[in-house]
């Protein structure tokens, strides 16, 4: 690529870049000297799995490991045991270290489903953190001010609203910024919601003699529920360690309108490729496309096949699934509620008696919604609740 097809690739999906002319000038830089950009994006392991809202970055550090570009997976192993306070109206709960190394581990193994592993360097910011005595920490506080601080939203919600703010959570952001000065890096990125820290990270480059990093927001995933930014909390997610089958239902189940956002952010379709599929006005067609491709992505192809002939057969035609699962079940007289939920067809007796009420059990394919059903001994029926299937079998 020449540097303008470069500068388009890399700067594809971003919310903003701070700044453009310093982006050019370091690619062409790059590009006369043989010196490959260090380009940093930092994770705190504060959950065990990944998401699709994750990968957003994710996509761009790869496109930068496309064009030769040295990138930098920290694991934020250190600050996330102070606590990220982005976005936050509480002090956020530090993890325990045993939380942080079991994250770290399974955060290793699912980045890769994306990322090259031989170009990248994958690092914990407690090698360095971690060095930093009392006094060392006291110097890093000294580059900044109270006053700077409470610049940043969230701080100044609280501090107006008089929630608490503890002092170590001033730390995170001089943290977070520290990992560029010993990474000597070129390029961060983060969230729009990290702009602040990602900006102290040019302060303090800037301090200690450093060209200041150049700095790369990607836009904030909405979930599935075309709302709220993707979250595990709010059950609005999409895990890239997911089974094929849940993934390609999920992202079947998107408005859409929010299909083609998924388009832009998730995969490598230029906006001229988007524009054209979204003038073809065959929503369904694109739709499976795109879920067939975020399951390729983090499965296989083979598995994306399958996941689209599961949801061919299972949700389009309301065939029984394949793989049904059979379950023994005492024969008699039964109360449905209890037996959806012991059999896993329901999460909670309450979740289950309103699969009943609302119609969405079917038994033997007839809709069933009486609270008892009778199973003779030897008996066997195929239960419905929702998009849940099991075999019951009476003994």
């Amino acid at each position: 690529m020449d540097l303008e097809a470069q500068f388009a690739y890399l700067t594809k999906g971003l919310a903003e870049l701070i700044r453009e002319e310093e982006l050019r000038s370091r690619l062409a830089e790059s590009h006369k000297s043989g010196r490959p950009l260090n380009v940093k994006v930092g994770f705190d392991p504060t959950a065990p799995d990944l998401h699709l809202g994750h990968t957003v970055i994710i996509r761009k550090m790869r496109h930068f490991q496309d064009l030769g570009h040295t990138v930098y997976f920290v694991i934020g192993d250190g600050t996330g045991m102070i606590g990220d306070p982005t976005g936050r109206n509480i002090t956020r709960p530090a993890l325990t270290r045993d939380e942080i190394n079991r994250n770290a581990e399974t955060y290793k193994r699912q980045v890769f489903k994306l990322l090259d592993p031989e170009k990248t360097q994958v690092r914990f910011n407690s090698e360095w953190l971690g060095k930093l005595d009392f006094f060392g920490v006291g110097n890093l506080c000294s580059k900044y001010t109270v006053a700077r601080m409470l610049e940043r939203d969230d701080f100044a919600k609280r501090y107006k609203e008089g929630a608490p703010i503890s002092i170590h959570e001033f730390l995170y952001p001089l943290a977070q910024a520290y990992d560029s000065v010993v990474l000597h890096c070129d390029v961060e990125m983060g969230g729009t919601d990290q702009k602040f820290n990602l900006l102290v990270g040019r302060d303090l480059q800037r301090d200690s003699g450093q060209p200041p990093q150049i700095i790369a927001t990607t836009q904030l995933l909405e979930g599935t529920d075309g709302v709220e930014k993707m979250s595990k909390s709010k059950g609005n997610y999409i895990g890239i360690a997911e089974p094929p089958k849940d993934m390609y239902r999920k992202v079947m189940g998107i408005s859409d309108e929010l299909m083609w956002r998924y388009y832009e952010l998730l995969t490598d379709k230029t906006m001229a490729d988007i524009a054209q599929m979204r003038a073809s006005n065959e929503p369904m067609k694109h739709k499976m496309a795109l879920a067939h491709l975020i399951v390729r992505d983090f499965h296989s192809e083979d598995a994306a096949g399958q996941a689209a002939a599961d949801f061919d057969r299972e949700v389009r035609r309301h065939d029984v699934p394949e793989d049904i699962e059979t379950v023994d079940y005492a024969a008699g007289s039964v109360n449905v509620a209890k037996l959806l939920q012991s059999t896993g067809l329901a999460p909670s007796r309450t979740e289950a008696e309103r699969l009943l009420k609302s119609g969405a059990v079917t038994i033997d394919d007839q809709k069933h919604t009486s609270v008892t059903l009778e199973l003779p001994p030897g008996a066997t029926v195929t239960i419905r609740a929702g998009k849940k299937w099991k075999r019951i079998r009476a003994t």
